[in-house]
């Protein structure tokens, strides 16, 4: 199925509900409806993919084309001793993606529950919570360069994986766009509990298995973020800071119960940035239709008609304040389109 529009309204595309406007917009649910769309030269050099819009804030109007995969459906591809190779299409709900996997006794994705998006952003983004990063079980990854037509399977070694960060937002950015993943699930789980009050909230459930991990993965981010339908939000917007031991050292020794967590990145340390935001007294701010969430400080929340400059503007008076507090830069998760003003 194709369906193309123009001057086309992105405000139900988009969870911060920013009032944002496209020239055309493209869906497809099959990928030969891509691969004729490029072939008859439809795609214009200013194009943008997006899924549910989770993870993006529009600062202008967008003056192109936006790329909507909403390619659907969850199988088995094959499967080992230990593992199940599952293949999502894009366009799959990624929760509904870990309610599969879970209904199916098949580990690694539970401690992402609730994450909101599509599966086609999984690997674009490497979305991470409770000490997992989705590249610890993604396969490979298929998609078409749209250029060219030219169909591709990365597998996970080709993918440039790094915290929040893969090939997909560096050399490849703009160039692709993601029509499946293939995730490789365990058979035998191996729980990872480490991360936070999730041990506490696993504990309370009972028994240590798939379910109860889900369970309290979805109750934790329930009690702290807010619900995008009822207040425009992006979840977090600022990355978690990857710093060296010797930042950590200095930092300690003036802040004692600075939260700290391992990195992926060998030889450093991750600080929590919340808790950086949140000592700066920004957790429930307000100023004007933008503000910082009461129970999350690393949410900025659109309180009904924030204009996406406003959101920008806050986000650097943040950034601003915890660099002269603690001396470290944080940097936006969230992806920012249009032009800062």
């Amino acid at each position: 199925m194709i369906r193309l529009f123009e001057n086309f309204d992105l405000k139900p595309y988009n969870t911060f509900a920013i009032n944002a406007k496209a020239s055309s917009f493209f869906e497809f649910t099959e990928i030969e409806d891509l691969l004729a769309f490029i072939d008859n030269k439809q795609i214009p050099s200013n194009y943008f993919v997006i899924g549910s819009g989770s993870n993006l804030l529009f600062i202008n109007d967008f003056d192109g084309l936006i790329i909507y995969p909403n390619i659907p459906g969850i199988s088995v591809q094959n499967e080992d001793r230990n593992h199940v190779y599952v293949e999502a299409g894009a366009g799959v709900k990624w929760d509904e993606l870990v309610d599969y996997a879970v209904k199916y006794e098949l580990g690694g994705v539970e401690n992402l529950s609730n994450i909101p998006g599509k599966v086609g952003a999984s690997p674009v983004q490497n979305i991470g919570a409770y000490g997992v990063e989705v590249k610890d079980c993604i396969h490979s990854v298929k998609g078409v360069f749209v250029e060219t037509g030219q169909q591709f399977e990365f597998f996970n070694d080709e993918c440039r994986f790094g915290y929040r960060d893969s090939i997909f937002k560096n050399e490849l950015k703009n160039k692709i766009v993601v029509t499946s993943v293939i995730y490789k699930l365990d058979k035998f789980p191996e729980f990872n509990l480490e991360y936070g009050a999730l041990n506490k909230e696993v504990e309370l459930l009972g028994e240590v298995n798939l379910n109860n991990v889900r369970k309290a993965v979805i109750q934790i981010r329930d009690s702290k973020l807010p619900d995008p339908k009822v207040l425009g939000n992006a979840g977090s917007f600022f990355k978690n800071p990857v710093v060296e031991p010797t930042t950590v050292d200095s930092l300690k020794s003036r802040f004692s119960n600075l939260p700290v967590y391992e990195s992926q990145e060998a030889g450093k340390l991750k600080v929590a940035a919340g808790w950086l935001i949140d000592q700066c007294g920004w957790k429930g701010y307000r100023e004007g239709n933008v503000g910082v969430h009461q129970d999350q400080a690393l949410v900025l929340v659109n309180y009904g008609n924030a204009a996406g400059s406003e959101i920008v503007s806050l986000a650097q008076k943040i950034q601003n304040s915890v660099f002269e507090k603690f001396g470290i830069s944080i940097s936006p998760e969230v992806n920012i389109i249009g032009n800062k003003q």
